[in-house]
C-alpha cells in the first residue's frame, strides 16, 4: 500500500510539473523542479542560523562597506529596472486591475512578461547577500526571524508563480514589491556612505511603514479576485499572494512594534477607531 501511495504522489508530481505548468519557462535556468530552490532556501537558513554564526563566532567582524556600497547600487538597479519594465506593461499596455489573465501564448510580449517574472525569481535569490552580509559583519541581531522567513520564503514562493502563473495578474505584486525595494536599497545606499549620512537617514521608519503598506494592497488586489465571477486566473495563486501578504504583514507589524515601541499607522489608525 505504502509503495503504492508512494508511486501515486510521484505521478501526480510529474503530472503538475510536465503537463499543468507553463510550457515556455520549463526548459529555463532552474524552472525544471522545485527542489533547486527548495536546497538553496534551506541552506541560505542553516548558513545564516547556525553556519555562519559559528564561522564567524572567534573572528572579528569583516569591513563591507565598499562591497555593499556597490551591491546595493546593483540592487536599486536591478529593481528599478523591473519596475519600470513592469510600471510600463501595466499603465502602456491596458492590463486590468481588476482581472488580468495570464497570456500562455508565444506572443513575444506574453513571452517577454514571462521573462521579466523570471528575472524577478533570481533577483530574489540575490537577496540572500542582505543576510550573509550581515553575518559576516557579526550584526546577529539585524537576523530576525521576520528578516530569515522574508528571505527564505520568497524565492520558492516566486518559483511556483513562474512556473505556473508567469504573467497576468500576479505581476502587480512584483511591480509594487521591485519599487519599495528601490526606495529600501536607496536607503541601504546612503547607509554606507558612513556616519556623515546619518542625518539624512532620518526616513528608515517610513520605509517600513512603506513596506507594510504595499503588503495591504497586494491582499486587496489578489483577494479582490475571489469576488470576480468569470476571471481566467487560479484561485489557488490569488491565495497564495494574498496569505503571503498577510503573513508578511503581521511579521512587520511585529517588528515596527519592537523597533519603534507604537504600532505602526495603519494598525494605529484601525485601533482608535475601534476606540
Amino acid at each position: 500500500m505504502a509503495t503504492n501511495m508512494a508511486a501515486g504522489i510521484l505521478r501526480g508530481y510529474r503530472d503538475l510539473m510536465d503537463n499543468q505548468s507553463d510550457e515556455r519557462v520549463k526548459n529555463w535556468f532552474l524552472m525544471g523542479s522545485p527542489f533547486p530552490t527548495l536546497f538553496m532556501c534551506l541552506t541560505y537558513v542553516w548558513i545564516v542560523k547556525y553556519a555562519g554564526p559559528k564561522f564567524m563566532e572567534k573572528r572579528k567582524p569583516y569591513d563591507l562597506r565598499r562591497f555593499l556600497f556597490f551591491y546595493n547600487i546593483f540592487q536599486v538597479s536591478y529593481n528599478g529596472w523591473l519596475f519600470y519594465e513592469g510600471v510600463s506593461r501595466w499603465f502602456g499596455r491596458n492590463y486590468s486591475f481588476r482581472c488580468q489573465p495570464v497570456d500562455y501564448s508565444y506572443n513575444p510580449e506574453a513571452v517577454r512578461v514571462a521573462e521579466l517574472c523570471w528575472w524577478y525569481y533570481i533577483c530574489k535569490l540575490t537577496e540572500f547577500t542582505d543576510t550573509f552580509s550581515f553575518v559576516l559583519r557579526k550584526k546577529n541581531d539585524h537576523i530576525s526571524n521576520l528578516h530569515v522567513i522574508h528571505h527564505g520564503v520568497m524565492p520558492l514562493s516566486v518559483w511556483f508563480g513562474v512556473k505556473f502563473t508567469p504573467g497576468g495578474h500576479s505581476t502587480f505584486f512584483g511591480i509594487l514589491n521591485t519599487g519599495v525595494h528601490v526606495i529600501m536599497y536607496s536607503y541601504y545606499l546612503l547607509a554606507t556612505l558612513g556616519p556623515n549620512m546619518k542625518r539624512y537617514l532620518w526616513w528608515k521608519r517610513h520605509v517600513t511603514s512603506l513596506q507594510m503598506i504595499h503588503f495591504v494592497v497586494i491582499m486587496l488586489h489578489s483577494f479582490q479576485l475571489l469576488f470576480h465571477e468569470g476571471c481566467d486566473y487560479p484561485k489557488f495563486f490569488i491565495w497564495w499572494i494574498g496569505l503571503h501578504a498577510v503573513m508578511f504583514y503581521l511579521f512587520f507589524t511585529e517588528f515596527y512594534k519592537q523597533q519603534y515601541g507604537r504600532s505602526p499607522p495603519l494598525n494605529a489608525i484601525f485601533e482608535k477607531k475601534m476606540n
